[in-house]
């Protein structure tokens, strides 16, 4: 599974500097926007804005800064409307890649989505050469530092709840779910206080990818950080095996 990796790359991800949050916070901000103007300001009636504000504290975002978000979002009709938009390549050695965006200037996104190819010796495919490799699924991490129960326990309370799979790694348990019973799965363990290092609907590969050529994972590497850079990007799959 890819637990282990995922989990790695967030807590590198908390740790990098204010610039890295800041962008996290672009990313939720325009998140938070988009559930908004689909389903309404009220967290209560509106299931989409919840995971979206789950996530948000999970990156310590200030409680402020989310309630001004979605003020902002219900209260002005000039706010940017944000397009989902999603596009598939190949970096180095065929890894495949998928970028999840939310823009209000597709022309845009779409000239860095594919300058971040280019530069890093891959290319942008066309709608589907890739997806079919991965599987949409709810996935839920959790640092086993900061998680008073038991394995069994956990796992009982997550597969009780509504989750498909559960997953014990080195340093972290993975939960799985279909990503219609994602919410139900987090507020069972919100509920029990269970803390959570991320939960999001997310992108699984089925197979992965390795690189032992120093110049593609320099390459592959380009690419990611170029895409993770742009604020148009709000989501990079891939099936490299890190």
């Amino acid at each position: 599974m890819s637990g282990h990796s995922k989990f790695s790359n967030i807590k590198h991800k908390k740790e990098k500097n204010d610039a890295a949050k800041g962008k996290i916070f672009t990313v939720i901000g325009r998140e938070i926007v988009v559930a908004v103007k689909a389903g309404g300001p009220d967290p209560e009636n509106n299931s989409k804005l919840r995971d979206v504000i789950a996530k948000a504290k999970a990156n310590n975002m200030p409680n402020d800064t989310i309630e001004r978000g979605i003020k902002k979002a219900a209260g002005d009709a000039n706010a940017a409307n944000y397009e989902v938009v999603t596009y598939e390549g190949y970096g180095p050695n065929g890894v495949a890649i998928i970028v999840d965006a939310l823009t209000d200037n597709k022309n845009r996104t779409a000239a860095n989505v594919r300058s971040a190819f280019t530069k890093g010796k891959g290319s942008v495919g066309t709608q589907g050469c890739v997806s079919y490799m991965f599987q949409e699924k709810g996935q839920i991490l959790i640092d086993k530092e900061e998680c008073d129960l038991s394995a069994d326990d956990l796992m009982m309370m997550a597969l009780d709840a509504g989750a498909e799979d559960f997953n014990e790694e080195e340093d972290s348990f993975e939960i799985l779910t279909s990503p219609l019973d994602f919410t139900a799965v987090r507020e069972a363990l919100e509920k029990e206080n269970v803390k959570m290092a991320e939960a999001d609907v997310t992108k699984i590969p089925d197979t992965y990818v390795e690189l032992d050529d120093e110049e593609a994972i320099k390459n592959l590497n380009k690419t990611l950080d170029l895409l993770e850079e742009d604020d148009d990007v709000q989501q990079v799959y891939h099936n490299w095996d890190e």
